[in-house]
């Protein structure tokens, strides 16, 4: 390929990423186009400028490749800008959901390297698994929590560092449009960091559509956490303390999982377990199944994949079946805390779906909502390490130690009930300034 071609290519991958293609059919080229080239941008940016050095040392050169070389590494320089003020962006949501002061209720505050630009760790995005087993982390594969083949199977990570007894639990929840996806393939830079701090993790598959048919999924999501219930105590964890995490689809049965704790018709033959979580942080998640906000983008999504590909079930025909699957719907004042992550350049999941959510929450919950839109991110921004990925597991981490501790305090002293509102908080929620 010449080097104006391999130019003109990488300026078209750059352009998409910082302002991808719009309208619901582009949103899927568009999410693989613009995912890479965002999270990848440093790398994206060496490569084209020691492509463009090369060619300057060529005999014969092509002014035209030369500037779309100069405009794309603009553009990518641009990208990386935007990626390391993902930092900001996290903490401005975590100090506007969870008080000025939260940072005093940790155990350390963060340093100035928690929050610097992780450049070691992105170097190469895809040896993060070697940075695990340097940590200690441990895998116990495949455990049976369900009978459903190699869907009813789950992952359980600890390390070094964690007790005997008493570790907070994290569930994570694979994405994947509830039709593909596998429990070692999402959430692993998150789960790796918690398990090296002392925090047992758990990774599960649930069964996927369209063999299996909605709600099999938040079933399987119901029972991994009743399994959590019974039989974490024998990995050091908690059983009175689980945390869920997911993103995209994943993100929604967390998200679900949340706000339907004990929920009779999605816990068939375990009704009287407890599948209630204490602190739900879905990224990049559907929360409208049923186009209750009125987007073009969620009733296309509803009526071009949700209902033939996972419900098969025409909307018009089971609206019920719809709106019981949304969170969006189910929100309550005992929801659990939330700390709810999307993108503003999300092509596969309108991010207004996440503001709708955020909003519903804080307009209803008596516990805290904190909620961070990620200016340029795109869909899956999380799934290797990236600067915005690294940044928000660090954000994450800050999120649930801070909830872990004040569910510890609260316990001691008998107090319970999760955690309120900071003052702010409660007046947004109430509409006053």
């Amino acid at each position: 390929m010449g080097f104006v071609r391999r130019q003109a290519i990488t300026a078209a991958l750059t352009a998409n990423a910082i302002r991808p293609l719009p309208g619901f059919r582009a949103g899927i080229p568009a999410f693989f186009a613009g995912w890479l080239t965002g999270e990848l941008a440093p790398h994206v940016l060496g490569l084209t400028a020691a492509d463009a050095a090369a060619h300057l040392r060529a005999s014969r050169r092509d002014w035209r490749g030369l500037a779309l070389a100069g405009a794309s590494a603009a553009g990518l320089a641009y990208l990386v800008k935007q990626s390391r003020e993902a930092v900001r962006d996290a903490e401005d949501a975590l100090v506007e959901g969870l008080g000025v002061d939260y940072v005093e209720q940790l155990d350390a505050k963060p340093t100035p390297a928690d929050l610097a630009t992780p450049w070691r760790s992105i170097a190469n995005p895809f040896a993060f698994g070697r940075a695990a087993r340097r940590a200690g982390v441990e895998v116990h594969r495949n455990i049976r929590f369900a009978p459903h083949g190699r869907r009813g199977l789950l992952d359980v990570y600890t390390s070094e560092v964690t007790p005997g007894s008493g570790a907070p639990v994290l569930l994570q929840v694979h994405g994947g449009g509830w039709t593909i996806g596998n429990k070692d393939q999402q959430g692993l830079p998150l789960m790796q960091h918690m398990a090296a701090k002392g925090w047992v993790c758990v990774a599960i598959n649930y069964r996927l559509a369209p063999r299996d048919p909605w709600p099999a999924q938040i079933i399987d999501v119901k029972a991994a956490i009743a399994w959590i219930r019974e039989n974490i105590a024998d990995y050091g964890g908690d059983p009175s303390y689980i945390a869920i995490t997911g993103g995209s689809a994943g993100g929604h049965l967390t998200a679900l999982a949340a706000v339907t704790p004990n929920a009779p018709e999605f816990q068939p033959g375990f009704e009287d377990a407890d599948t209630a979580v204490q602190a739900a942080v879905p990224y990049y998640g559907v929360y409208d199944w049923a186009g209750a906000t009125g987007l073009r983008s969620a009733e296309l999504m509803r009526d071009k994949f949700l209902a033939p590909r996972i419900a098969k079930r025409r909307f018009a025909d089971d609206p019920e079946l719809f709106e019981a699957a949304s969170p969006l719907l189910r929100v309550t004042p005992d929801d659990p805390d939330f700390f709810v992550v999307h993108g503003s350049r999300d092509t596969l999941v309108d991010p207004g779906q996440a503001r709708a959510f955020a909003q519903a929450l804080r307009a209803t919950s008596k516990r805290t909502v904190v909620y961070a839109e990620l200016p340029g991110a795109q869909h899956a921004f999380d799934v290797f390490p990236s600067i915005r990925s690294q940044h928000l597991v660090r954000a994450t981490d800050r999120f649930l130690t801070w909830h872990w501790l004040r569910h510890r305090a609260e316990r001691v002293s008998g107090t319970g009930g999760g955690s309120k509102l900071p003052e702010s908080a409660s007046r947004r929620a109430a509409g006053q300034p």
